[in-house]
């Protein structure tokens, strides 16, 4: 099966089972994966929600439950930073990319995998290193 790398705002609408249907054929049809730094933003927003994008209008009811699900990841793979590392290192001098996106981006490479980032969060730089390395990337909406 294909696999996809989501960014936070797509694993965060998967795991509360908020994902759109573009979404939602998507994951039908590929084994959802993301990355370490993705999931560290998910879980500071989940933790201190003060008005952001993420989980920032959200419930405490409804960030404990997210918190619950994004603690046992069951089916999602995440590359390991280990792995992809060095490579992040090199993609982020090549390319000017933030520690997030290079790590984005090698995950992507490593996993054989389509990047699918929210739309809000599409940005020239990661789109050119993803163009130039030949790494399948798509914007979606979300919820």
């Amino acid at each position: 099966m294909k696999r996809v790398v989501l960014d936070d705002h797509l694993l965060r609408d998967l795991l509360a089972d908020s994902a759109n249907a573009t979404l939602s054929k998507l994951v039908a049809t590929h084994e959802p994966c993301t990355t370490n730094l993705y999931v560290l933003r998910l879980c500071k927003s989940i933790v201190s929600a003060r008005g952001g994008q993420l989980t920032g209008h959200w419930t405490q009811a409804q960030r404990v439950a997210l918190g619950e699900r994004l603690l046992s990841l069951n089916g999602i793979e995440i590359a390991p930073l280990t792995t992809v590392a060095f490579r992040m290192a090199q993609i982020a001098d090549m390319h000017r990319l933030s520690t997030l996106g290079a790590e984005a981006i090698a995950a992507a490479e490593h996993l054989h995998a389509t990047l699918a980032v929210w739309k809000g969060d599409d940005g020239i730089h990661i789109r050119k290193a993803a163009k130039a390395l030949k790494v399948q990337y798509r914007t979606f909406a979300t919820g």
